[in-house]
């Protein structure tokens, strides 16, 4: 029956990680997968999440299933943070929100979403972009096609390429683009730029789809939400307020991979419009999952919706936030100090847990194999898991590769 069944060649971020798990080396160093440690190198268990978590405990609950859509004070707090409470999207109830099984959850129910109502409508990613972002869309059935995003010469973003092609697609493209700190170059369009970015997206009549995992990581929680926001305010062409889609993540901001909180929202021209669009986005998931778990979702809402764990969590996302711009900055100045004639300005201006570093396949593989340092080999490289006890011998190893 199954004997025509290819074999899976594996994830390769994935497959990394696990070969640095059996890497005996004892001073090996973990920089391909996308999660934050701290600067013991360890996965934090925030201090917000485990006061939610023991208020959460406490209740002694039953544990039913939710309904389709997930738990109603997780979606309110997922939409206040997303567009800020009061945003007119919200109070004129143009906006569709599901809980999802992580953000991945809700990229795919929004792919299988477009595929059934969109037919024919093609997607564009940024080149680079996250790997299983172009897997996930072609897995619904869509055509995944490329816009110009990184100048590799210079590490900066190729945005006039990039408007140029978005400016030649066909009506009622979509376009998924990082909201902030791009996976994997780090490198974000500026609010100016997103400034003459909507207006182009709403006179093509395209369909922005923003993919919003590491809100916090850039500049702030509202910061990091410029662009949401700035769509949600936008009118297109036909003068109704625009319609787009965003997917977001607690994985990173919360420290809670495995529990997979994420939600999927779409915003519509109206009500009408929001009410029909969610009806069938439950009916997406409930041919899929279902409907999703509950405890991840309640400890998002008990951070987010409580005052004190709220500021809490917001001193402690900043605390993340500020220790990775310091490693920025040593990983910078240790390079800088073995080639100074090389320009590495770039680990500077780019924002998040990643960074394209400029090696080239060849020097990640001598890396990992003579430094026990790992990355993915499209030179992607997860700031997050530097720290100073590794950080100095990150940036020395990749002067010796670079050095050639």
């Amino acid at each position: 029956m199954f004997e025509h069944v290819e074999p899976f060649a594996g994830d390769p971020i994935l497959s990394l990680n696990e070969d640095f798990q059996k890497d005996p080396r004892p001073g090996k160093i973990n920089l391909s997968i996308g999660i934050y440690f701290d600067d013991a190198g360890k996965i934090p268990v925030l201090d917000s999440v485990r006061r939610a978590e023991q208020q959460v405990v406490a209740r002694n609950a039953p544990k039913p299933y939710l309904p389709i859509e997930g738990a109603a004070n997780f979606r309110e707090q997922v939409q206040a943070l997303l567009f800020g409470a009061g945003h007119e999207a919200l109070a004129g109830k143009r906006v569709a929100t599901i809980q999802s099984v992580g953000s991945s959850g809700g990229l795919k129910v929004g792919a299988d979403f477009i595929a059934r109502w969109l037919p024919g409508s093609e997607v564009w990613v940024s080149d680079p972009s996250w790997e299983n972002h172009r897997s996930m869309f072609e897995g619904a059935g869509l055509a995944v096609h490329s816009y110009p995003y990184y100048d590799a010469a210079t590490g900066a973003l190729s945005f006039d390429a990039m408007c140029a092609t978005l400016h030649t697609l066909r009506a009622r493209s979509v376009v998924l683009i990082h909201a902030c700190c791009h996976n994997p170059t780090g490198v974000d369009l500026t609010r100016a730029q997103w400034d003459t970015l909507i207006p182009l997206l709403a006179e093509r009549d395209l369909l922005p789809y923003l993919d919003l995992a590491y809100q916090g990581f850039g500049d702030g929680i509202a910061e990091d939400a410029y662009a949401v926001r700035a769509l949600a305010a936008a009118r297109g062409k036909d003068g109704r307020p625009m319609s787009f889609v965003v997917a977001n993540s607690f994985s990173k901001s919360m420290s809670l991979y495995g529990e997979r909180c994420g939600a999927l929202s779409v915003v519509c021209a109206d009500a009408k419009e929001a009410v029909n669009v969610l009806g069938q986005l439950k009916f997406t998931v409930r041919r899929n999952y279902s409907s999703p778990p509950i405890h991840g979702g309640q400890l998002v809402a008990a951070v987010l919706g409580e005052p004190a764990l709220r500021a809490a969590w917001e001193e402690e996302l900043a605390a993340m936030r500020e220790r990775i711009k310091a490693m920025r900055k040593v990983l910078h100045a240790t390079l800088k100090a073995k080639m100074p004639a090389r320009d590495f300005g770039y680990f500077l201006s780019q924002r998040g847990m990643f960074s394209y570093t400029g090696l080239n396949p060849q020097q990640v593989d001598r890396l990992r194999e003579e430094f026990a340092v790992y990355l993915v080999r499209s030179g992607r490289l997860c700031i997050a898991g530097l720290n100073t006890g590794n950080v100095e011998a990150t940036g020395l190893a990749m002067a010796a590769v670079l050095d050639g």
